[in-house]
């Protein structure tokens, strides 16, 4: 009776990961290069963002950027809001992750390309970047997982994703365990192949050392 209602919780979820994952990816590599930028402002204000979004909690973010930042700027999209606040959260902790990946690279690997008569940006994108990539891969891999469970707490901004449907049909039926078992085979529909291209991606970056 309320398979629908769960299978359209389930896309709302799926597409609000999917959004927040692109999102937080770009912001982690915006944020992780301001973090090893040389200019001391532009260095203290990656480390701000970071410290002040890990530093409080996901559910406190979700209402202060939807009632508070959202509303004094107009932006009435449950949607936008929720998938930006999300991929704010976890930005700040993948800028953490690739900034470790960054330098972990030795200075060696730089100089030497730039020896070879590399640029600054190429020296980073052909040979910092990949190796960067392929040492954090796990790390973000978690991250992404998190991310995914981390929005079921968008629930309360009322966005009408898997967990707040559930929870719509547990007080509709009072039925708990018919209610949750779906939402936990459901994030795990979601989580589960995106370990697995992980997983994949880690084989395929491998090299014999």
């Amino acid at each position: 009776e309320y398979r629908q209602k769960f299978i359209s919780g389930w896309l709302m979820t799926l597409g609000l990961s999917l959004a927040a994952l692109v999102l937080s990816v770009a912001i982690g590599l915006i944020v992780a290069l301001f973090l090893a930028a040389r200019n001391p402002l532009v260095e203290a204000t990656g480390r701000i963002y970071v410290e002040l979004i890990r530093g409080t909690p996901l559910l406190v973010q979700l209402l202060l950027g939807f009632y508070v930042v959202a509303n004094a700027v107009g932006l009435e999209n449950r949607f936008v809001v929720g998938t930006l606040v999300l991929a704010a959260f976890s930005g700040a902790y993948m800028a953490e992750i690739f900034r470790g990946g960054l330098n972990a690279i030795p200075k060696t690997q730089r100089d030497s390309a730039r020896a070879i008569g590399l640029t600054r940006w190429q020296s980073f994108r052909l040979v910092v970047l990949p190796q960067a990539v392929r040492l954090v891969l796990p790390a973000i891999a978690g991250q992404l997982v998190s991310l995914i469970k981390d929005s079921s707490l968008l629930s309360v901004i009322a966005i009408s994703e898997l967990t707040l449907n559930a929870q719509e049909v547990n007080s509709f039926t009072y039925s708990t365990l018919e209610s949750y078992v779906p939402l936990a085979i459901g994030y795990l529909m979601l989580t589960l192949p995106l370990s697995a291209t992980a997983r994949w991606l880690e084989a395929s970056f491998r090299y014999e050392r």
